[in-house]
């Protein structure tokens, strides 16, 4: 059968890994001493901008919400706490369905990518801890953009943008895929009606391979 990509780029939570409330859960740890408003409105903005850099999030919660100035040291202050929240909990984290099996079965076939919004650094840490490293031929973070991410590795390896495709569970992927040119699965669970209509998505990655 004739494959119609030549190479994958996934997001990371909620895609490879099951971790997705992992964040939420942290979001919400890391701005309880505002009061439950500011908590609810917090991990609303959080849910509906999933897959944006943390420092972005960071930004618009203190100045939009709190009404306090932002800087650089005080997202890096954020951040570690963040972290320190969320990064044994994302390593200890179940994979999604059928990820383990496809990396397992497809890494050999066609080169596999990570393009996520966790920190760079970060991610490579949680990658490397989980064994994860060698199914990917890179893994990419903040703080470049999804579209920058994708649109580098086209450009790297030559690929066709219309061969490449992105695995994602959130807005940032689709139109991180849509400004780099190429293809787009969203990996849905109960609510399904996250992307546009008419886009292909998957349950879990046990049903990607028929899409390939």
């Amino acid at each position: 059968m004739t494959q119609q990509f030549d190479a994958i780029v996934f997001d990371f939570d909620g895609v490879l890994v099951e971790s997705a409330d992992v964040k939420t859960r942290a979001f919400a740890a890391l701005y309880a001493e505002y009061g439950p408003a500011i908590e609810q409105q917090v991990v609303a903005h959080h849910l509906d901008h999933a897959g944006i850099s943390r420092y972005v999030k960071f930004q618009h919660y203190h100045e939009k919400l709190l009404g306090r100035p932002y800087s650089d040291a005080i997202g890096e202050e954020l951040s570690t706490r963040f972290s320190r929240l969320v990064v044994d909990a994302i390593v200890a984290a179940p994979c999604v369905a059928g990820a383990l099996d496809f990396l397992e079965n497809f890494h050999d076939r066609m080169p596999l990518f990570v393009a996520s919004g966790t920190p760079d650094e970060e991610l490579k840490e949680i990658v490397q801890r989980r064994g994860m490293q060698g199914y990917f031929k890179s893994v990419h973070g903040t703080p470049a953009t999804k579209g920058k991410i994708i649109a580098g590795i086209v450009q790297r390896h030559r690929f066709a943008a219309t061969r490449v495709v992105m695995i994602g569970d959130a807005m940032a992927d689709h139109d991180g895929a849509r400004e780099a040119g190429v293809a787009f699965v969203g990996r849905v669970g109960e609510d399904s009606g996250v992307f546009p209509a008419g886009t292909n998505t998957i349950a879990d990655l046990r049903e990607l391979p028929q899409l390939l």
